[in-house]
């Protein structure tokens, strides 16, 4: 196992809005691909609640992410967790939807138990609705709800198969819903094109902090919202299998590049197979009773570009790559698919061993530098760091400072493993009197420095 290690200028957005004074809590998922820096959340997991802000006027971000629409909800009872409660609800024990009033989608088999473990997900999706009501409630409760921004969104789209794990439109296409009063009128809906590499963009635009240049995502409300005319997917590893898939999209077409065509579509997975509907399909597909496009999935090969018409092919199944009315479409989003690729950087076909020692040397995770603290007061002017404290004259100021670069430092004046870490965004002004500080660096992908702990006396 190992951490990702993004560029060094990389941070995550709330280190941004707490470093303009917002209390950020994450109630508690953090599948971020690295260990998440403790500067990144004032609070991280299951107390995490815009509640506990010191002040009731500080302004907040509060994520909360009920994880009972995952996509093991749907599993049997032999694979199914026994406990998936989010804030006292859980998953219903008995079908709540009818599976005789459930859609499957034309490349999935229709019979009892693919709908039954589809209309499992509907009840699961019904119960994490109940979850935001109880969340909302509590913003009305606490006289916020007509001065906070609500955004409800997924990390990916269905559970699938073809839709989680795929750049799919059932893989990628996510609800996206924002309540923001004053701003959008109840029931607006909009068909612009929205990444989700855009949500970090947009809700600094909302709260006036500047966003970064590198940020590959743009603000999609506000006063400086942009309309994209493009999103992008990529798939690569998932769990055991490796993978090389790139996808491009504006609001009609789809185009997906293959860089594995040789390889089926399904791929080993021990994870994903536990899924009823996948192990019904490789039962039919060992009977040979699939039909039409329930047979996609079950090739042994792919072809190197697929293109298809999302008005007219909303399950994406006709692939438009070879129809000779389409190459000029074909021809303009492979262009903007390499574009975009060398435009992030995309690394795609570079080994993961490769990657790996390109950010950790030897395969061993680098270590943040022990931040130090550097007095600035009537006798000293910065010259010289004073790693364990001193006497100084009022009034002073205490920089603090670390020599990895990209690093974060967090510091806290309370004692003991419960200790608030606040995050350094600037000299601190020490009031007469004695003052012990603890400090501690963080860069993304590596591991946490020493703590720093020095006394400081101001008189």
């Amino acid at each position: 196992p190992y951490s990702a290690v993004p560029p060094h200028y990389v941070k995550t957005f709330t280190e941004y809005l707490r470093a303009a004074g917002y209390f950020c809590t994450n109630n508690s998922k953090t599948d971020y691909q690295f260990t998440p820096p403790f500067t990144a959340w004032d609070e991280l997991g299951s107390h995490g609640h815009w509640r506990n802000r010191e002040r009731d006027d500080q302004p907040f971000f509060a994520v909360f992410n009920p994880t009972l629409t995952h996509e093991s909800g749907m599993w049997e009872e032999e694979f199914r967790r026994a406990d998936a409660a989010y804030r006292g609800i859980g998953r219903t024990e008995t079908l709540e939807t009818n599976p005789d009033d459930v859609e499957l989608p034309p490349y999935l088999p229709d019979n009892e138990r693919c709908r039954t473990a589809l209309a499992r997900h509907y009840d699961n999706l019904a119960q994490s609705d109940r979850i935001v009501g109880d969340i909302l409630a509590e913003l009305e409760a606490d006289g916020l709800a007509d001065n906070t921004v609500v955004f409800i969104w997924s990390d990916h789209g269905e559970g699938l198969p073809r839709g989680k794990r795929w750049p799919y439109d059932r893989g990628i296409n996510i609800p996206l819903i924002v309540r923001w009063p004053g701003q959008i009128d109840a029931g607006e809906v909009t068909d612009q094109l929205v990444s989700m590499v855009d949500l970090g963009p947009t809700l600094l635009s909302i709260a006036d902090v500047p966003i970064p240049t590198h940020m590959q995502g743009q603000p999609f409300l506000g006063d400086h919202a942009v309309e994209r005319e493009y999103i992008y997917a990529a798939r690569d590893r998932h769990d055991e299998a490796y993978d090389m898939v790139r996808a491009v999209r504006d609001k009609r077409f789809k185009y997906l590049r293959n860089f594995c065509p040789e390889k089926p579509y399904l791929l080993w997975i021990p994870y994903r197979n536990r899924h009823p509907i996948l192990q019904d399909m490789w039962r039919l597909h060992r009977e040979d009773k699939l039909e039409g496009p329930q047979k996609i999935m079950m090739q042994s090969t792919r072809p190197p570009e697929e293109l298809y018409d999302t008005e007219s092919d909303p399950w994406e199944i006709n692939n438009l790559a070879d129809d000779p009315a389409h190459q000029e479409t074909l021809n303009r989003m492979r262009l903007e698919m390499y574009a975009w690729r060398e435009d992030v950087g995309d690394a795609g076909e570079i080994t993961e061993d490769q990657m790996v020692d390109n950010r950790w040397p030897n395969k061993q995770q680098p270590t943040t530098g022990v931040p130090t603290f550097v007095p600035i007061a009537p006798e000293v002017i910065g010259e010289e760091a004073a790693p364990d404290g001193g006497s100084y004259a009022s009034p002073m100021l205490l920089q603090m400072h670390v020599g990895t670069q990209g690093a974060s430092i967090g510091y806290t004046l309370e004692e003991g493993d419960d200790a608030h870490w606040k995050l350094y965004s600037g000299p601190l002004a020490l009031p007469e009197g004695t003052h012990t500080i603890r400090a501690k660096a963080i860069r993304i992908g590596y591991g946490e420095s020493e703590e720093r702990v020095a006394t400081f006396t101001v008189s």
